[in-house]
């Protein structure tokens, strides 16, 4: 279960660069199932979420983050029971976000087992609830993901260059300038942003390197860069140039493309600080891509 924190919801952890950095994988889960697209569209089943999670957990993996994206109430219910299956299965930190639009849907799914909470469509129609949250069970509780697209030639030239944040799965633009957004909700408790580029999602292209580095110079909480990753190098310049503390993983994984211990057994031959492999999984990880 997890150990809820008292301790003043504005005070920040420390984000040395020395800090290690993390390897997430990412469970997108729909109707109970795991599903990956691209650009939020053409969804695929892409397997069992608690079969996944252990998988990843067995791996290497730093923490573990489930989204529900469908987040309608059969959703709900069967993302909690999911909490609660996963919480008794795997041994690092996971985060859950997806429709959750009050402190009781904060608590519900603390209580089942998730270590963080994401806020995404609701931190933009009730901003008070990142601070609400954040209060009540500390700021290391609360995740705000970012979903943001770079503005068009049009939007550029009428606002300025930039990223403008979406909801509602990526369908509706809320006007507000993504670098901004995570500045204001850290000033309201925030813990760490979860930032996913719509324009890279499910691609393999990269990360917005741009947006990842944007975002994490203005803040001074943890930034997971989510969108893009096809290589092991892209990873590194997320980590690196886009100065995130942490990679957002999912259809390389799922599609077995590379494995978590490939990925940081090559990072840290690079010299990135992360936590160190087990050594058998080390030795595992020379084999490279899977």
């Amino acid at each position: 279960m997890v150990s809820w924190d008292t301790s003043p919801f504005f005070s920040y952890p420390d984000p040395s660069p020395m800090v290690a950095k993390r390897i997430i994988p990412c469970l997108d889960v729909a109707d109970g199932r795991v599903v990956k697209g691209v650009n939020f569209v053409g969804l695929r089943d892409a397997g069992d979420p608690v079969e996944l999670a252990c998988r990843y957990s067995a791996s290497g993996a730093d923490e573990l983050v489930f989204l529900d994206i469908a987040a309608s109430h059969q959703g709900r219910t069967t993302l909690v029971d999911l909490v609660r299956r996963t919480a008794e299965a795997v041994t690092i930190p996971f985060t859950v976000g997806g429709g959750i639009a009050s402190v009781e849907g904060i608590t519900e799914l603390l209580r089942a087992g998730a270590d963080k909470v994401s806020l995404n469509s609701s931190a933009v129609r009730d901003p008070d609830l990142v601070a609400r949250g954040a209060e009540r069970f500390g700021c290391q509780c609360i995740v705000v993901a970012i979903d943001a697209r770079r503005r068009t030639a049009d939007e550029a030239e009428a606002r300025g260059k930039g990223w403008d944040v979406y909801v509602k799965g990526g369908r509706e633009n809320t006007g507000l300038d993504a670098v901004d957004w995570a500045r204001r909700v850290v000033g309201l408790g925030a813990g760490e942003i979860l930032l996913t580029s719509m324009d890279g999602d499910g691609t393999q292209a990269g990360y917005d390197l741009a947006l990842t580095r944007a975002v994490a110079e203005a803040v001074e909480v943890p930034v997971i860069a989510s969108g893009g990753a096809g290589c092991i190098d892209h990873i590194a310049e997320a980590l690196t140039e886009g100065r995130a503390s942490a990679a957002l993983l999912a259809s390389l994984l799922h599609d077995g493309v590379l494995t978590v211990e490939a990925i940081k057994t090559d990072l840290l031959a690079r010299g990135l600080p992360l936590r160190p492999l087990e050594p058998a999984l080390a030795a595992a990880g020379h084999g490279g891509v899977s």
